[in-house]
């Protein structure tokens, strides 16, 4: 009758791989090693070790704050303005927002507000202009739109 093979495994000392790792990860990682005492060095003169050290130990405390105020009613609705905001953005045309951005910069930022306001011939005279009639059917539009949301949607809530 056949006798089975004896298999005898030496028990792992784990203790000693660790340690033998941790010898080697010096010569392994040195560049990885001097970028993150590079980073520590910069977060600490910075003093965002500091904040994070703070914040870590009155944790509890921060996180009861930030739980109690995104309770209350004003908190829900932030929060929730926030995603609508986020979406909304999100759904403009960067090109048409840059065009926005260069006239609320070319209309309101370096220039001297205009002192007297212009004369009523001067005035219809603009409206010959076909810029400005293309901005205004867009402010027209716009305000159509919310006028009838407004009236979808009721009294303020």
């Amino acid at each position: 009758m056949a006798r089975p093979i004896g298999l005898e495994v030496a028990p792992r000392d784990l203790r000693e791989e660790l340690r033998k790792r941790l010898e080697e990860a010096p010569e392994q990682h040195a560049e990885a090693i001097l970028e993150s005492l590079e980073l520590l060095k910069d977060l600490h003169d910075s003093g965002v070790l500091r904040l994070l050290r703070g914040a870590v130990s009155s944790g509890g405390m921060i996180l009861d704050a930030v739980v109690g105020a995104a309770d209350s009613e004003e908190g829900i609705r932030g929060l929730r303005n926030a995603i609508i905001l986020g979406k909304m953005l999100g759904a403009i045309n960067p090109d048409l927002l840059q065009g926005f951005a260069t006239a609320m910069t070319e209309t309101l930022g370096c220039q001297k507000p205009m002192v007297e306001p212009p004369g009523l011939l001067k005035l219809l005279a603009e409206f010959r202009q076909p810029e400005l009639r293309r901005s205004m059917a867009l402010i027209n539009k716009f305000l159509e739109i919310f006028g009838s949301e407004l009236k979808t949607r009721g009294e303020c809530q």
